[in-house]
């Protein structure tokens, strides 16, 4: 961690062990909830396996395309940026939309350090959200999994209701495909949890409180 700075090879290795231990499980789909591997892996390791794998970018990108806006901003890891997954899905789907990328390498620690209040954390966020707002963007994709953690920072800066959480979207998606086809749980079906790590059980924890209440100590394995 944090995966942004990784390189291609590492996000494949990396993926490729969590898709081999999902296997192993039996699940019968997997969400590629990180936007980095998303945009550097999904199409290389898609193919490979029995399971369904909904890969975030590309599962909301038809959304995005289809949004009344000339100008969309996208703030993500350096490796998502460097991609250029968003702009490359939009676009495809929608020339007429300006697509603008900025890098933003600091953000996720300082979510993952609690830094969010910190004067030099605020300047880094403003520095970044003033580049863009310069630009003037109709919408500002939170390209990365902890970007939304910012939004309290993020609104001294710039409209609140500028920025597009694309997790909203990606879960309505993901819903909507298993319906179609016929993977969709029982609504009586009460479910269940289990959380793997591949190091720092507590400290996972403790940082994924900020998001969801995590009752039972991960488990930890050798990926």
């Amino acid at each position: 961690m944090p995966y942004g700075e990784k390189t291609k090879d590492e996000l494949i290795k990396f993926s490729g062990n969590i898709f081999e231990f999902f296997e192993k499980q039996q699940v019968k789909a997997v969400v590629m909830a990180c936007n980095t591997t998303s945009a550097n892996v999904y199409n290389e390791l898609k193919d490979n396996y029995p399971f369904k794998i909904y890969p975030i970018i590309q599962s909301v990108t038809n959304i995005l395309a289809k949004l009344p806006v000339t100008t969309i901003g996208v703030f993500a890891t350096q490796a998502t940026i460097n991609s250029h997954a968003y702009q490359k899905g939009i676009n495809t789907l929608n020339k007429n939309i300006k697509v603008i990328e900025t890098a933003c390498p600091d953000w996720v620690k300082i979510v993952e350090e609690k830094r969010e209040n910190d004067a030099d954390s605020l300047t880094k966020i403003k520095t970044k959200t003033d580049e863009m707002m310069n630009l003037h963007p109709d919408k500002i994709i939170l390209g990365c999994t902890h970007y939304p953690y910012l939004i309290n920072q993020l609104k001294q800066f710039a409209p609140e209701n500028i920025f597009i959480n694309p997790a909203k979207a990606f879960v309505e998606f993901i819903k909507e495909d298993l319906r179609k086809n016929n993977l969709l749980s029982d609504k009586t079906s009460n479910g269940n949890e289990k959380f793997y790590v591949s190091a720092n059980p507590e400290n996972f924890q403790k940082a994924g409180s900020m998001f969801y209440e995590i009752t039972e100590r991960p488990e930890l394995i050798n990926l």
